[in-house]
C-alpha cells in the first residue's frame, strides 16, 4: 500500500530535500541541488517564481518508509503564452517500483485536473535555468551543477504511467584546443568591423553586471523566447539570476558584444564547475562545502558552457565566433581540460555545428515528455 502526502510542514520540507541524498548515496555521478537553495523554493518570499507558478509537492511512503517524491508546477506565464492549460513535473526521485511512482504522478495529475489543466509535461523546472529533462543516455557520466542526474529505470517508470517523448536535447563535451583556430578568428574580426561591433569583457563583475543588467535579460528573452518551455523573467527573477549567477561567475569566463550605440546585443557565459564539490559535501555548504566550492570557482579544470545569447537580428552574422574566440582563449590560457555544454535541443542544429571547431563528444541526452489529462 502506497502512501501520498502533501508536503506542508517544515519537516516534509526537509524530507522531501534530502530525500535524494539518500537515494544516490554513493553514487558518482550525481549532482544534488545545494540544499539552502531548495528550503527556499518553499517560501514565497524567497522563490520568485511564486509571482507566476503555483505548485504542489508530494512524498510517497511504502510500510512507512519515504520511498519517492515529486512536484507539479503550473506555470502560469507559460500558459498564457503558449495559449496551453499544462503542469509541470518537477523533482520527481523514486525507488524503481511502479506503484510508487504511479502514485506520484497520479497526486500530481489530480491536482492538475482540479486545476483546469489538460497536459502535464516534464520533468521541467519553474524556468528555464531550473534543471529539465530526464538523462535516457550518459549514465556513466557526472552531472553538471546546472543538471539533473537520474538512474536508469526512471524512464521505464514514467513511460509506464502513459507519458511519451515531447523533446530530446543533446549534450556535448568540448576539448579545449591547444590554440584558437585561425578561421574563428578571421570571422570573429571580420563580424566586427562589418557590423560595428566591439567586445566588453568585466574589469570589476559587480560593474560589469549593473551596467548591462537590462540588455542581458533582454537579449535573453529575445535569443531563447522560442524554444521549448522558456518564459520570459519578471523583474524577482531577474534579481534572483543575477544573485544566483554572482556567487558563482568568474569574471574571466565573461564576455559581451556591444553595437555602435553601446547596447549589448551578445554575449557568453561559463562557469567553473562545481560538480565535483558539490557532491563531495552533497548539497550542503556547511561546514565543508562552501570551502570546496570557492576554491573550484578560483582553479577549476572544466567549465560549464552555461549561456550563449545573440539578438535574432545578429543571429548568422559571426558574432558567435567572437564569443567562443574570447572563451576559447580563457580556456588555454588558464589551462581548461574541457567544457560541458549542457542542454540543446536535439533539432537546433544551427547551435549544434558551433562545435564542429573542436575536438568533441556527444555524451548526453535528455527527454521532456507530456501525457494528456484525463478529464473523466
Amino acid at each position: 500500500m502506497i502512501e501520498i502526502k502533501e508536503v506542508k510542514s517544515k519537516n516534509d520540507i526537509k524530507k522531501f530535500v534530502d530525500f535524494p541524498h539518500k537515494l544516490y548515496k554513493g553514487n558518482p555521478h550525481f549532482v544534488p541541488f545545494l540544499d539552502i537553495d531548495e528550503i527556499n523554493k518553499f517560501d514565497p518570499k524567497k522563490n520568485e517564481s511564486f509571482d507566476d507558478c503555483e505548485t504542489k509537492c508530494f512524498l510517497a511512503y511504502k510500510e512507512g518508509k519515504l520511498v519517492g517524491r515529486i512536484a507539479g508546477i503550473i506555470q502560469k506565464a507559460f500558459n498564457e503564452k503558449s495559449k496551453e492549460k499544462r503542469v509541470r513535473f518537477s523533482r520527481f526521485d523514486s525507488i524503481n517500483d511502479t506503484d510508487v511512482s504511479n502514485a506520484l504522478f497520479k497526486a500530481v495529475e489530480d491536482w492538475a485536473r482540479a486545476e483546469g489543466m489538460e497536459i502535464i509535461h516534464g520533468p521541467m523546472g519553474y524556468n528555464d535555468l531550473d534543471r529539465e529533462g530526464l538523462l535516457i543516455e550518459g549514465f556513466d557520466q557526472m552531472s553538471t551543477f546546472e543538471e539533473q542526474y537520474n538512474f536508469p529505470y526512471y524512464a521505464d517508470l514514467i513511460e509506464s504511467y502513459g507519458f511519451k517523448k515531447e523533446v530530446d536535447w543533446i549534450e556535448f563535451r568540448l576539448y579545449a584546443p591547444k590554440e584558437v583556430d585561425e578561421r574563428i578568428e578571421r570571422i570573429a574580426d571580420l563580424a566586427a568591423k562589418r557590423y560595428k561591433l566591439k567586445l566588453v569583457v568585466p574589469d570589476s563583475l559587480k560593474g560589469f553586471i549593473k551596467k548591462y543588467k537590462d540588455d542581458f535579460f533582454d537579449t535573453l528573452d529575445a535569443a531563447y523566447s522560442n524554444l521549448y518551455g522558456v518564459v520570459p523573467f519578471n523583474e524577482k527573477m531577474k534579481d534572483a539570476v543575477i544573485s544566483q549567477f554572482s556567487l558563482i561567475l568568474n569574471k574571466d569566463y565573461v564576455v559581451g558584444v556591444i553595437n555602435e550605440e553601446g547596447k549589448l546585443i551578445a554575449f557568453g557565459l561559463a562557469f567553473p564547475s562545481l560538480s565535483e564539490s558539490v557532491n563531495k559535501s552533497r548539497g550542503r555548504l556547511l561546514p565543508f562545502g562552501i570551502f570546496r566550492i570557492l576554491r573550484q570557482i578560483k582553479t577549476p579544470n572544466s567549465i560549464d558552457l552555461g549561456l550563449i545569447a545573440i539578438r535574432p537580428e545578429y543571429q548568422n552574422k559571426g558574432i558567435n565566433a567572437m564569443i567562443l574566440s574570447y572563451l576559447i582563449k580563457g580556456m588555454i590560457s588558464h589551462g581548461i581540460e574541457y567544457a560541458e555544454t549542457n542542454l540543446m535541443l536535439e533539432y537546433n542544429t544551427k547551435i549544434q555545428s558551433q562545435w564542429e571547431i573542436f575536438d568533441y563528444i556527444q555524451h548526453k541526452k535528455r527527454r521532456s515528455y507530456f501525457k494528456t489529462i484525463n478529464n473523466k
